[in-house]
């Protein structure tokens, strides 16, 4: 494959890599940061803070020889000494232990065809142990769409929320993760008139722009959700023609509903009633409703699709579902994490999210490969590093840092350190390439040709506005190469538009499209007819039916939490190789629970989680509901583990101080 880059420079528009909006920019040598380009998102040129400063930090501390492990070192190599150690060790572990013996994690950051050929060369191996970490971020929500819509994907496009009469907000803050997204489309549509409903233990950036705030205790949103619909129904507010036309299961669900207690509900969420009666009010009676879900509406440790579930009723009783304004609307937070499924880099679906079952699929990929991919599941990303050095004997690390993940540090530490060969390509040093016994210099998002595709289904152009660093290969040709070593299939693409044509033909969701075609503004898929489809689930849902189902959620809450249940944000920075450490070191929390500890705003105090403890300073704020406690990354990411964090606090430098 060839390295040689088809962008036209620092004057090609490119696509911003740090949110999944899809914004354009290009970059402007004057200044050393982005420049806003007219683009099908950003169609004023705008940017937010964080695409403005896209290129800073972007050569610090790079990669730029790859690197071996030898006596214990690692030491610089030369790039074929570094296939062939990747080459010797994985057919090894192949022979030996089996192709589920190795495990392929990509990233979100990495493009549509880095993606596809990442996930094409572990199938060709014999495995479906590929998977990225983003797919698990909204695996909660990701799961009851597609079980009961036919698809994961934003059901409408982000300009549509603008002909929204009132939006649904559940566990996201857009007007700070998505910025650009939320000032050009939902809120205009609130100042001309539409209503903003906002569920969120936590007033935001996105509360201040409400109408209502339903600051729903952790672990009630499905509740919460229920009650709504349980209320919609007893006020009479269902659309009885979309119901008898598009649904199925009503009877069962509606006498589900008639077993609960709203006034109950409501008290239990810790949700103010007239709050609650207004906003069911506004959202039932709206011409046009849409949702907006983010990570807060995931289960704890992503098991379970109760909320989901909960808030795709609430649709589908109110019609919401299949017209412009309204509909499911998915807020991925990284830039590519749409699309990093889509080209298939997940563990139990192939490119174009199909079922490892779907026996077109397989046809057209063993037609296009020459051989048909793996039918069991592979591991998803969590349990594949749980399983290094057991189950899991060799893994390529592309893109991810898996020595952070929120699992248990030493025992990823000691499982990396097991694996008989850990292959890292990335940027920079990260805690993963510590470990590594083959480093591979990667190219960075600005030295990339190829596809992304946004939160919205909009697959984009991204174009090399910069040329590698010497030494360093792009990541596609990197792919190809260890590609055509480790496998029997043909790897000499001639660039990002040859993988693209054939992830097109493999792929039912990309049918359709070609890379000329998608050069300016980008192609949204489904192409049906010649034409993107903005809207999904019009006539037919996705799943081919015409009806989608109601699914009775247990009434059950969450019990309270001895202890504050921990909040926290997502890095809205988060990007390939960057374990950035910020300064904010506060943590939150509502007077109640202040006073009952005896502390005072602004004292320093330790946040406790069993043995993990981290230094912050307390800010007392109704802002936060009782029993909660936010705290930023910085602070966060010292105590907290997989799934719901529940700490404490105590004045600092009480039973012997062990914070930093």
């Amino acid at each position: 494959m060839t390295d040689s880059g088809t962008g036209s420079g620092a004057s090609a528009t490119t696509v911003c890599p740090r949110c999944a909006v899809g914004c354009s920019l290009a970059y402007d040598e004057s200044t050393g940061r982005s420049t806003g380009r007219e683009g099908p998102i950003n169609r004023d040129g705008r940017l937010c803070p964080k695409g403005i400063a896209a290129f800073d930090g972007i050569d610090e501390g790079r990669l730029e020889t790859p690197r071996v492990r030898e006596g214990g070192d690692l030491r610089e190599a030369t790039w074929e000494e570094a296939y062939d150690r990747v080459v010797s060790a994985f057919e090894r572990v192949r022979a030996e232990h089996g192709p589920d013996a190795l495990a392929f994690l990509g990233s979100p950051h990495c493009t549509n065809e880095e993606n596809y050929l990442f996930g094409r060369i572990a199938r060709a191996l014999g495995t479906n142990n590929v998977d990225n970490r983003a797919r698990i971020c909204h695996e909660s929500a990701a799961t009851a769409m597609d079980e009961r819509l036919g698809s994961s994907a934003m059901t409408n496009s982000q300009a549509d929320l603008a002909s929204a009469d009132a939006v649904l907000v559940v566990g996201a803050n857009p007007a700070a993760r998505q910025p650009i997204a939320f000032d050009s489309y939902v809120r205009p549509a609130a100042n001309d008139g539409a209503t903003l409903v906002h569920v969120d233990p936590r007033e935001t950036e996105t509360t201040r722009l409400a109408d209502y705030h339903l600051p729903a205790r952790p672990g009630t949103d499905a509740l919460l959700l229920s009650a709504m619909a349980g209320a919609v129904v007893k006020r009479e507010m269902a659309d009885e023609e979309f119901v008898a036309a598009r649904t199925s299961g009503y009877d069962e669900f509606e006498g589900h509903l008639d077993r609960l207690d709203v006034g109950g509900a409501v008290g239990a969420c810790g949700v103010d009633r007239a709050a609650f009666e207004g906003a069911v009010k506004a959202f039932a009676g709206a011409e046009r409703g849409a949702a907006i879900a983010g990570t807060g509406i995931e289960e704890e440790g992503h098991e379970g699709t109760a909320a989901a579930d909960a808030l795709l009723n609430l649709l589908l009783l109110t019609g919401n579902v299949g017209r412009e304004g309204t509909g499911m609307n998915l807020f991925r937070g990284l830039n590519n994490e749409q699309g990093a499924g889509d080209a298939g880099c997940q563990p139990a679906r192939l490119p174009g999210r199909a079922l490892l079952s779907d026996e077109d699929a397989r046809e057209r990929i063993e037609r296009e490969w020459g051989v048909s991919p793996p039918t069991d599941p592979g591991l998803d990303e969590l349990a594949a590093v749980r399983a290094f050095g057991e189950e899991i004997r060799a893994a390529w690390v592309f893109g991810e840092n898996p020595a952070i993940t929120r699992l248990d540090d030493d025992a990823v530490r000691r499982g990396m350190d097991a694996l008989e060969c850990l292959v890292v390509q990335d940027t920079a040093p990260t805690e993963t390439v510590e470990h590594a016994d083959v480093v591979l210099p990667a190219s960075a998002w600005a030295e990339k040709d190829g596809t992304v595709t946004s939160l919205d289904r909009v697959v984009q152009r991204m174009r090399a506005v910069r040329e590698p660093p010497d030494g360093v290969r792009r990541d596609l040709r990197i792919l190809g190469d260890l590609g055509a070593r480790l496998t029997d299939l043909p790897f000499d693409y001639d660039g990002p538009r040859e993988v693209f044509g054939e992830l097109a033909r493999v792929s039912e969701i990309h049918e359709g499209m070609t890379y000329p075609g998608i050069a300016d503004g980008g192609t949204r898929w489904p192409v049906r007819d010649g034409e993107s489809v903005a809207v999904l689930h019009r006539e037919r849902f996705e799943h081919g039916g015409r009806r989608a189902p109601f699914v009775t959620v247990p009434f059950d809450a969450a019990s309270p939490e001895e202890g504050l249940v921990l909040l926290t944000s997502r890095r809205v920075d988060e990007f390939v190789g960057e374990t950035p450490a910020g300064d904010d070191r506060t943590v939150q929390v509502h007077p109640e629970d202040a006073d009952a500890r005896g502390l005072a705003d602004g004292s320093p105090v330790e946040v406790v989680a069993g043995e993990r403890h981290a230094r912050a300073a307390l800010s007392v704020t109704t802002g936060v509901s009782p029993g909660t406690a936010f705290a930023p990354p910085a602070v966060a990411e010292e105590v907290t583990r997989q799934g719901r964090t529940t700490v404490d606090l105590r004045a600092a430098g009480v039973d012997g101080d062990a914070g930093p």
